[in-house]
């Protein structure tokens, strides 16, 4: 009997615990911008799916002068694009899904909703 209330009440535990855990979400769709290459070149970059509530430096203005241009976000969630990394500073841009930014537009990181 002792054997079988331990039983239930570690499932029960189990069950509550796994209720409760919160996975890492992620924006379904793809965030696309430009930014400048080698020789000045503008590029196409892109974040797939890219997780949500997690402040995303973009990769290639990572140790570069110029930022990243153009944002479109083509995802399902709303994402604030900020002029400084680590989602910094007071000069950020709110994008709900769907919404393209004008091509002169510059930021180094980005944050989902």
């Amino acid at each position: 009997m002792r054997l079988r209330n331990a039983l239930v009440a570690s499932a029960s535990a189990l069950l509550l615990g796994l209720t409760f855990a919160n996975p890492a979400q992620a924006a379904s769709g793809d965030f696309l911008y430009t930014y400048i290459g080698t020789g000045g070149i503008r590029v196409n970059g892109q974040l797939a799916d890219p997780e949500s509530g997690v402040c995303i430096d973009i990769p290639e203005t990572v140790g570069n002068d110029f930022p990243a241009l153009a944002p479109r976000n083509l995802t399902t969630s709303t994402a604030t694009v900020f002029l400084d990394a680590n989602c910094d500073g007071d000069v950020y841009y709110v994008m709900p899904p769907g919404k393209k930014l004008g091509d002169r537009l510059r930021f180094r990181s980005v944050l989902f909703s």
